[in-house]
């Protein structure tokens, strides 16, 4: 192994990780980005056909959440590696929820539990989007440290709640314990 591979495994791992994700959920039937044949850098409208569809979206800002839990969760957990070794961990969980969130189970169950009625899935491009909206978050907790991830974290949860009334906290409970009530609130956009 070269010097500058052993230096640089890590961004190596990831961009392995990235291109096996994309194979995945390619076979799995998603498609490359919008039906539009348009390719956006960012939608700004959750309640849009395109949203999931390019490269970001509101919910990407939930993806740059899931960084911030998978920083602070590994450090707690694996206090002994390399912040290298766990990027790449925390890569492989996010690459490995996205393979899983567009299965078509998962994406029967937004349809049926959640406000995304209509959700066909991640485009192979908003996946990707994801994917880098987690290793920011990633990179934002080793910078911000505990309070301004938590502050962060707080922060991206109320504006997605005024914004959009969805957020990762929402998500979870609706995927996991729907509530009607909760659902007429977000579909009263």
């Amino acid at each position: 192994m070269t010097d500058r591979l052993k230096k640089h495994w890590a961004a190596v791992a990831v961009a392995l990780i990235s291109a096996a994700m994309v194979l995945v959920i390619r076979v799995e039937g998603r498609i490359w980005f919008c039906k539009c044949n348009r390719l956006l850098f960012i939608v700004a409208d959750a309640w849009s056909p395109h949203t999931s569809q390019h490269l970001f979206d509101p919910y990407s800002l939930s993806h740059v959440q899931h960084g911030l839990i998978f920083y602070w969760a590994l450090r707690w957990l694996l206090p002994k590696t390399s912040w290298q070794t766990r990027l790449v961990a925390a890569t492989l969980m996010e690459a490995g929820w996205e393979i899983i969130e567009n299965s078509q189970f998962v994406i029967n169950r937004y349809r049926e539990a959640t406000a995304a009625l209509g959700y066909e899935g991640d485009s192979v491009v908003n996946a990707l989007g994801d994917l880098l909206s987690c290793v920011l978050g990633f990179a934002i907790a080793g910078r911000f440290g505990l309070r301004g991830s938590i502050a962060l974290f707080v922060g991206v949860e109320v504006g997605l709640l005024i914004r959009i009334r969805d957020s990762l906290l929402l998500n979870v409970l609706m995927l996991f314990y729907p509530l009607d009530s909760i659902r007429d609130w977000q579909m009263a956009k």
